[in-house]
């Protein structure tokens, strides 16, 4: 196998954790007081732009509406007052239908750690599709190259299967876990997202949330899906106690940074501590690296925070946002029990898929990763992230507004309604201020789009390596054109 690696593989994309208990601090500081959002004044100029300049976008969206339940197919697509339609990417830019040209920090919410339509792994994406096509039903030799690839940066997936999408890959280690263990509790942290399968819609989003959003879910299904507050570590031995005399839990599932992204950002130990509870336990860590896997550096959080997780769960990072690309990885004893094909041993999980593993997402994923360490891409996206958050404390301290922004890396996090920081333990206050806090916060969104910034629901931004000083400066100067409409 050749690997290009000319970048030391302790290179992380994060330069400095954050100040955990501090972000917290200012976060709830922020919850505690009224939400503060564009001025009544100024919101109408603001949703002139998308009335005059995105008038292609409006009329798509609308007849959208009419066949699409919703009007958006995925929450990454909504953006207020409606759906913008792209139709151009390139590295740090997002073209819509009408023209117009924004910073993309969205980055197809964040596996495109190259940039958008990265010109390389394009051309090796379309050598694939002109010469193979982009799926067979067989063997296809970059399957093995990416496996090796992934344990070379990632050595604690000694094995690894490819699957179609994060939640499919979700699915199949949670089985995996509970086939190797023998065992069938599995316990997440509340608010943390992995995926839409019937057992993880559980605790989304809000923590102590539970059910709430399982519609159309059977109890039954969740009967065995626990949820834990982050971080806190006493309230999870208590849990992995009373689940032992219940037969035992099969894993914790965590994503390492804390719930989507780190917006409640975990301890720095955090995981560490997860990993002693775990082999305490005998049950099975799992890390959900769907968005930290090679863009807090080429060995994901697991490297970062040397912890070893028995599973990983991949997405689309797998590919730099190629579609059809997910995957688990993991240690050989619980690996082969996802041994495919037929004639296998009669014990084993069944994890199936008929696009799993196509030629298109192990070429793009090959490349893609191969590239991100011949770029240095984790470190490169990481300082701009850097940047961009050194920038916008700046301006908020500046302007004396109470905004908190910490960022990991590449991961940057701008809470300007704290919506995202409410929880069951304040029930009221949720029921009350929740709906006003996120229409706040998609306000904010639409502010910053009028300016020509697009980010993940006005709350989190992914840089990337197409990221120069040049972008980011550009980029701090229309969030303080928003700013200053507050």
């Amino acid at each position: 196998m050749n690997i290009v690696s000319k970048v030391p593989e302790t290179s992380h994309g994060i330069s400095a954790w954050p100040d955990t208990n501090d972000v917290m601090d200012r976060l709830n500081a922020l919850l505690r007081q009224p939400p503060r959002g564009i001025r009544k004044d100024a919101m109408p100029k603001v949703l002139e732009y998308f009335d005059q300049k995105c008038q292609t976008s409006k009329a798509l969206a609308e007849r959208t509406a009419k066949v699409i339940p919703g009007g958006v197919q995925h929450n990454l697509a909504f953006n207020h007052p409606f759906p913008l339609a792209a139709t151009r990417c390139d590295g740090a830019y997002m073209w819509d239908a009408d023209g117009n040209r924004y910073i993309d920090f969205l980055q197809a919410g964040g596996p495109t750690l190259l940039g958008s339509n990265y010109l390389p792994v394009r051309e090796k994406a379309l050598q694939l599709i002109n010469e193979c096509g982009p799926v067979t039903g067989l063997f296809h030799e970059y399957e093995v190259k990416l496996a090796e690839l992934i344990r070379h940066y990632m050595p604690a997936n000694e094995m690894f299967r490819m699957l179609g999408s994060g939640t499919e890959a979700v699915m199949g280690a949670v089985r995996l876990a509970r086939a190797f263990t023998g065992k069938k509790w599995i316990i997440k942290v509340g608010g943390a997202y992995h995926g839409w399968s019937d057992q993880m819609v559980y605790g989304m989003r809000v923590p102590g949330t539970g059910r709430r959003e399982a519609i159309g879910i059977p109890k039954g299904t969740t009967a065995y899906t626990q949820e834990v507050f982050p971080n806190e570590l006493g309230t999870l031995r208590r849990k992995l106690w009373m689940n032992k005399v219940r037969g035992g839990t099969a894993a914790i599932i965590v994503e390492p940074l804390g719930p989507e992204s780190g917006t409640r950002p975990a301890l720095r130990d955090y995981n560490k501590q997860l990993r002693a509870l775990c082999d305490e336990f005998d049950a099975l860590l799992i890390f959900d690296e769907v968005v930290t896997g090679f863009r807090v550096g080429m060995g994901g959080a697991q490297g970062y925070f040397g912890v070893r997780p028995d599973l990983t769960v991949f997405g689309k990072c797998l590919t730099g946002g190629y579609l059809m690309a997910g995957g688990i990885g993991g240690s050989k004893a619980v690996m082969m029990l996802l041994a495919g094909g037929i004639g296998t041993s009669s014990k084993r999980a069944f994890v199936g898929g008929t696009l799993s593993a196509n030629p298109l997402s192990c070429v793009a994923g090959y490349h893609a990763i191969s590239e991100m360490a011949r770029t240095n891409a984790p470190v490169v996206a990481g300082r701009a992230g850097d940047r961009l958050c050194k920038g916008l404390n700046e301006i908020i301290n500046r302007l004396g507004l109470p905004y908190v922004t910490y960022n990991f890396g590449s991961i940057v996090h701008l809470q300007t309604s704290a919506v995202l920081l409410m929880s069951m333990r304040n029930p009221i206050k949720l029921m009350k201020e929740a709906s006003k806090r996120k229409h706040v916060m998609e306000e904010m969104g639409a502010a910053y789009l009028a300016h020509g910034v697009l980010t993940l629901a006005g709350s989190r931004i992914y840089t990337s390596l197409a990221d120069t000083d040049e972008v980011i400066d550009n980029a701090l100067n229309r969030f303080e054109s928003v700013f200053k409409l507050v």
